[in-house]
């Protein structure tokens, strides 16, 4: 069971975090949130992150990030060593719910499910209502109903 790390721009992992504790409310102690202000300087946000990343450490972890390549990312870089610490980039609630939901599993499971949570998750809506009902022949009488005029 490895342990779940958030790292994101403030205040994206603390929502996220609630997020996964409205639907898990056990997953507290399995996951940590780190919230990176614009102002911290990196050195700091790697202390506080590895501090985060002990705690939950279980010997694995799964570390989640926001945008590839800004601070948060590049700190769950320096984190990572790709066998026991991964990190992907591009969190989102599916993603963070099917890793809960299968933290019992092994690493490689919860980071291939995040992977396909994340993508499963995102598609686009339709802009008006499906009718979902069936036409009824001889049911569908329109004499019956007032037109105001």
């Amino acid at each position: 069971m490895p342990g779940l790390m958030i790292i994101a721009h403030a205040p994206l992992a603390s929502a996220l975090k609630l997020v996964a504790e409205h639907t898990y409310p056990d997953c507290g102690r399995t996951l940590e949130a780190l919230d990176v202000p614009p102002d911290m300087p990196i050195e700091e946000v790697e202390l506080l992150a590895r501090a985060m990343l002990k705690r939950i450490r279980t010997p694995e972890a799964l570390i989640f990030t926001d945008v590839f390549g800004a601070t948060p990312c590049n700190v769950a870089q320096m984190l990572s060593d790709g066998v026991q610490v991964r990190v992907i980039a591009g969190v989102n609630v599916p993603m963070l719910w099917r890793s809960l939901c299968y933290s019992a599993d092994t690493l490689d499971s919860v980071v291939a499910r995040a992977m396909a949570g994340a993508s499963q998750g995102v598609m686009q809506v339709a802009t008006t209502r499906p009718q979902n009902q069936s036409l009824k022949p001889g049911s569908n009488d329109q004499s019956k109903y007032q037109h105001q005029q």
